[in-house]
Order: structure tokens, then C-alpha cells, then sequence
């Protein structure tokens, strides 16, 4: 049976080890991570005011692009284009923005109806406001897939092979040591298994002389990195795509079936 072993971290980073795994399943775990974990983005605008430089188009782009903080559990997906236009409480969320200039609009001078959701980086610059020029509009945020856009990408995810990583300084390390990257030696010029990993220089130091340094690879133990947009803390992340894959094979093996 598949398991997970936390390697590190971090508030927006986690590092883990999936063990007992396939490429095809790890790589689907990816997608799903991707793909498939929904998060909120404002999707419509309605403008009340604006004589900015930028255009409501412009401006609603940026908009959409700023991430908000997710509460999975008291938000759904719209199952229709209806949810969203007769803005139905369980699936859309209202912020709105009033600003008269002079002044730069930041994310955080959205306000929402929601204290659970709101912009992630509050201060990314939205607009910058001259004297008498005024914003003033109300933004419709709801659920989606990164699928869909990229606005609802929960995170960056990749993973690599579990490299064993096997060290000899005494075969003719002098006469390669250069060939080597700075950052996996320690303070005492060896090569340092931990700056290799750290530094996710495995396949830099791989093929030099596996005299020196040799690499053996794991086929079945993925080493995976999620970096979150924001939305979502990894953790959170990582076992929504667990349960979103596992829904979808249920469903596969009942059509098998």
C-alpha cells in the first residue's frame, strides 16, 4: 500500500517521500495537485466606477490573478453558470473595492464578506490612483479547477526518483573535484550527501565519475515538493489530491466492474 513520510516543512513548502508507489500513480498525484484541487478567484466584476489608466479588462484581470485564502469546507463548486449568476451563498463569495485617489490600491483594500477568505499577499499593488480617479466596484469570487485557468492552480508541485547516493573521496577525487558544484561540499571540502539533496543537485553530481559519486535510483519511492500559491497550506493540498484520486479510481474500478 502506498505511504507518505514527511521530509520537511515549511508554511507554503513541503517535501515528502511517497513510498510503495509507480510512476503512473505518482505523475497522476502530480496532475491532480496541478489540476483538480479547487480554490478561489474572483471570476466577475461589476464595475461601478473607474477612471483609472487601466481599463475594467485590464483591471479585472488583474484581479482575478490575486490569490485568496480557501475554506474548502464552507465553499463548493457552482454546478451551474446559475449559482453564480443568482450568486448563491454556498458557492460564491462578494469583495468589494472603493478607492479614490491619490494613492496605490493594494489587494488588501478589497473587502470581503469573509474573514476566511481573503487576498493571500495583500500588499500586491492593483492600481495606482492620481488625483480625483476612483475605483469602485464588487467582485464575485467562487471555486475552481486549475483545469479551468491558472487562477485556480493551488500550487507547484514536482518529484523526482529516491535517489541512493553512495560517496567515495578516496577514488580520484583530486583529479575531478573541480568538476563538481561548490554547493555540495561541507566546510571541511567534502562532498556532502545532505548539500546534494538540499541543493537538488542529484543529477549534476550523477555521471562526473560514479567512482566518486554514484547514484542508484528507487522506482517504487518519489520524492515530491509542493510549493502553494497560498490558497491552501501543502498539507491541506496534498491530502485533497489523495482523496480526489482515490474518488476517481473507486469510480474506475465500479466501471470495470
Amino acid at each position: 500500500m502506498v505511504s507518505i513520510e514527511k521530509i520537511s516543512s515549511s508554511e507554503n513548502k513541503m517535501t515528502f517521500l511517497l513510498k510503495k508507489s509507480t510512476p503512473a500513480y505518482s505523475n497522476a498525484l502530480r496532475r491532480i495537485m496541478l489540476t483538480q484541487v479547487p480554490v478561489m478567484a474572483i471570476e466577475n466584476i461589476e464595475f461601478s466606477k473607474n477612471n483609472s489608466a487601466l481599463y475594467d479588462e485590464v483591471l479585472a484581470h488583474r484581479l482575478g490573478l490575486v490569490p485568496l485564502t480557501t475554506d474548502l469546507k464552507s465553499y463548493e463548486l457552482p454546478e451551474s453558470d446559475e449559482d453564480i449568476e443568482n450568486k448563491k451563498a454556498k458557492c460564491t463569495l462578494q469583495l468589494t473595492l472603493k478607492e479614490k485617489g491619490p494613492k496605490t490600491v493594494y489587494a488588501s483594500d478589497l473587502k470581503t464578506a469573509d474573514p476566511k477568505v481573503k487576498p493571500v499577499f495583500g500588499k500586491t499593488p492593483l492600481v495606482k490612483l492620481l488625483k480625483d480617479q476612483e475605483v469602485e466596484l464588487v467582485a464575485t469570487a467562487i471555486l475552481g479547477k486549475g483545469k479551468i485557468h491558472a487562477k485556480w492552480s493551488a500550487c507547484h508541485v514536482w518529484y523526482n526518483y529516491n535517489p541512493k547516493i553512495t560517496i567515495n573521496m578516496k577514488a580520484d577525487f583530486e583529479k575531478v573535484k573541480d568538476l563538481y558544484p561548490p554547493q555540495v561540499f561541507n566546510k571541511k571540502g567534502q562532498i556532502d550527501e545532505k548539500l546534494i539533496l538540499e541543493h537538488n543537485l542529484v543529477d549534476a553530481v550523477a555521471h562526473i565519475k560514479e567512482e566518486v559519486v554514484k547514484v542508484e535510483y528507487n522506482d517504487t519511492e518519489f520524492i515530491f515538493t509542493v510549493e502553494s500559491w497560498g490558497q491552501l497550506p501543502p498539507k491541506e493540498i496534498i491530502s485533497e489530491s489523495i482523496n480526489i484520486l482515490d474518488s476517481k479510481l473507486n469510480e474506475l474500478a465500479k466501471l470495470v466492474k
